[in-house]
């Protein structure tokens, strides 16, 4: 390329789509002789130009265009400066401005389309499928700046750690520590399931020496749950940590795919590992599909837990009942949040097998182990 600056957008299908800024003036607008022509009513004809304006900076001029033109989400008036990384709507269409692309090179996901038109879904808002600097969360899926915390998960009258849930967290310096936090800049960039692998694998690395015999308890993003990688991912870890006793966390949106959880659960069984059903109780999960591909552990969801002691008889009727059928179908019942002994106690008289929360052990670093 002659500039050697793109116009960075993300298609449908979360793939990345470049375009070239050949030469300058480069103008974006509806009309077909534009030098990036947006097929989209909410354009103005010419809507807006770059131009060069000194070494490494360059000048965006909104051209009296009706929707506007919009800087790192704020409109601008008029004409202002841009650089690398700046995130540019023309409208409600968004780009980022990238300097030196290559294909292949920065993103492998990445290609150069041959035609300058771009069709334009029907989403009138600003979209955010781009950070201003992607690198630091590029590095943390590498392995830097990535950590680990566990929480324990205890035996019900005992309070002995029969096992430990990994938790990821974030240790980059660029970026937040909250895993939550993460997982919402995980999905801008559409890679819940690449953030979601990349605390797996570092946190059976780190915790898997120091467990025991404790079981660990992995969780799985939904987007990952039934794909070939995950599976790979997951005989590579037992292939490193032959007998460490591995739990997987399934999320009770994939109980009611029930051909494609029987088929995990085979798979998973073929590698020695067991697996859970989180969050039960919390959405669509029903005790028909549970019985269908019963699970080893099924983790109580902390909203049923929580004040469970305070609750009507009714409600502490149905949990109670729903702990004798998840036993009936040969599952361990865990709840989870448990913050009182209140809690804990009742947990007790309604048979739960295990307990997890704030009262029996808060997470804490790995190397606490």
């Amino acid at each position: 390329m002659v500039t050697g600056w793109v116009l960075e957008t993300v298609a449908a299908d979360r793939s990345r789509i470049a375009y070239e800024i050949a030469s300058w003036p480069y103008r974006i607008g509806r009309d077909v002789d534009n030098d990036l022509a947006v097929a989209s009513g909410n354009l103005s004809r010419h809507h807006a130009e770059i131009t060069a304006d000194g070494p490494g900076r360059l000048r965006l001029t909104d051209l009296g265009s009706t929707n506007g033109t919009f800087v790192n989400h704020e409109r601008i008036q008029g004409t202002c400066e841009i650089g690398e990384n700046d995130i540019v709507h023309f409208a409600q269409i968004e780009f980022r401005i990238v300097r030196h692309a290559r294909p292949g090179e920065d993103d492998p996901d990445t290609h150069y389309p041959i035609s300058a038109t771009v069709l334009v879904p029907p989403d009138r808002g600003l979209t955010h499928n781009f950070l201003r600097d992607e690198q630091p969360f590029r590095e943390l899926l590498a392995g830097r700046g990535i950590g680990c915390a566990v929480q324990p998960i205890v035996h019900v009258r005992s309070r002995e750690a029969l096992a430990y849930e990994l938790l990821g967290r974030g240790e980059h310096p660029a970026l937040p520590v909250s895993p939550m936090r993460l997982f919402e800049v995980a999905a801008t960039l559409g890679r819940e399931a690449e953030l979601s692998s990349a605390f797996r694998v570092h946190g059976v690395r780190a915790a898997g020496p120091r467990v025991g015999s404790a079981m660990v308890f992995v969780n799985t993003h939904p987007s990952e749950t039934f794909g070939p990688q995950f599976l790979d991912e997951l005989r590579a870890l037992r292939a490193q940590q032959p007998a460490l006793p591995l739990v997987v966390e399934v999320h009770e949106t994939a109980v009611v795919e029930t051909e494609r959880m029987r088929e995990l659960a085979a798979h998973l069984a073929e590698m020695d590992v067991r697996f859970a059903y989180d969050d039960f109780g919390a959405g669509q999960a029903r005790l028909n599909e549970l019985g269908e591909v019963p699970a080893h552990f099924v983790k109580f969801d902390m909203g049923l837990i929580h004040d469970l002691d305070r609750a009507s008889e009714r409600k502490q009727r149905v949990v109670a009942e729903m702990v004798r059928l998840v036993h009936e179908l040969g599952s361990v019942a865990l709840a989870e949040g448990v913050e009182t002994e209140a809690e804990a106690q009742l947990c007790e008289q309604m048979h739960f097998d295990l307990l997890q929360g704030y009262l029996t052990g808060r997470p804490m670093p790995v190397s606490q182990l």
